[in-house]
């Protein structure tokens, strides 16, 4: 359930000492700039979240980050996991204030710039600072996580190559709008609760606490594997296991036989049988029974978090049997 790359190490070497001197004086140059000419520079917090596209890549991108570390979020309409990671970020561009820029990139609309990043898969988070990309992580990765590698990723930007951020302003571009809607969250206080009653083994408390905090925040990464944890062990928790199994061996092509056996195997800790007794479910079944295993599947996926490579094998197989 760990996301690759999730690591600034390596940015030394990534990073030559010559490009770090020349942003620094850039960046020096451009404070003086400002100080001279009585200009703040400063940006609404709107503005801390962009759409790039590759026209404007360069000026957007690239030229930016001599000012400020640029974090690129490479996205598509269809991905189900960054719908949980985009919101994420801008809360924390927002949160950061201008400490980095949030640069979100349609990959649909923008196959040359996945492909000059090399990215296998989506959601995919790379850095830019002072022209030196530095891959981030791919997935979706627990906030903490998230907040650490931008911490190490500010650090750099400012000891290495003298970047200390763009200024904010709350009242810019605010002039006869509506007050902006704040950002979703935090919701520790619901979410403790959630995994306090999911180690109390109250399994109905823990999923109500965790569609109260979806409720609000739909894409919530934390809540939605909460969730998708307490309603397995919520299945699981009146089975008789010796029974659920001898039902499964006994019916092969009992749908619901196969779904309880792969619930309890997940429990169990048998990831791969559980995923591989829905695949071959999946196989040999049509129309609702097909659909139902299929559907099962996912929802143990979201239990084992998409960045395991028993997922990644899994959905390899689902859809050779699919398609």
């Amino acid at each position: 359930m760990q996301p690759r790359n999730m690591s600034m190490s390596g940015v030394v070497d990534l990073a030559a000492v010559k490009a770090a001197g020349e942003a620094k004086a850039k960046a020096e140059q451009a404070r003086a700039e400002a100080a001279r000419t009585g200009a703040s520079g400063a940006v609404a917090p709107a503005s801390l979240v962009i759409d790039v596209d590759e026209a404007g890549f360069e000026r957007d991108v690239l030229q930016r980050s001599t000012e400020v570390p640029v974090v690129l979020d490479f996205w598509a309409e269809w991905c189900e996991p960054c719908k949980q990671l985009g919101p994420l970020l801008e809360r924390l561009a927002v949160e950061y204030n201008g400490r980095f820029l949030l640069a979100k990139v349609d990959v649909d609309a923008n196959q040359m710039l996945m492909q000059q990043f090399g990215i296998q898969g989506i959601p995919a988070v790379f850095a830019v600072v002072a022209g030196q990309v530095l891959p981030l992580f791919q997935g979706v990765a627990p906030e903490a996580q998230i907040r650490e590698t931008l911490d190490q990723l500010i650090q750099v930007g400012e000891e290495r190559f003298g970047l200390t951020g763009i200024t904010v302003d709350p009242d810019a571009g605010t002039a006869g709008a509506a007050p902006a809607e704040a950002p979703a969250g935090p919701y520790d206080a619901l979410l403790e609760a959630a995994a306090s009653a999911l180690d109390a083994n109250d399994f109905g408390g823990a999923i109500q606490a965790y569609k109260n905090v979806l409720t609000d925040d739909p894409a919530n990464p934390e809540a939605k594997l909460g969730l998708a944890q307490a309603e397995l062990l919520g299945r699981v928790q009146s089975m008789d296991p010796q029974a659920v199994r001898k039902e499964a061996a006994e019916n092969p092509a009992d749908v619901d036989a196969q779904i309880a056996a792969a619930d309890l195997d997940l429990v169990g800790g048998h990831v791969e049988d559980a995923f591989g007794r829905l695949v071959e479910a999946v196989r040999r079944t049509a129309g609702d029974d097909r659909n139902t295993a299929r559907l099962r599947l996912l929802e143990l996926f979201e239990v084992i978090g998409p960045e395991d490579p028993r997922v990644t094998a899994a959905r390899t197989a689902l859809a050779r049997v699919l398609f």
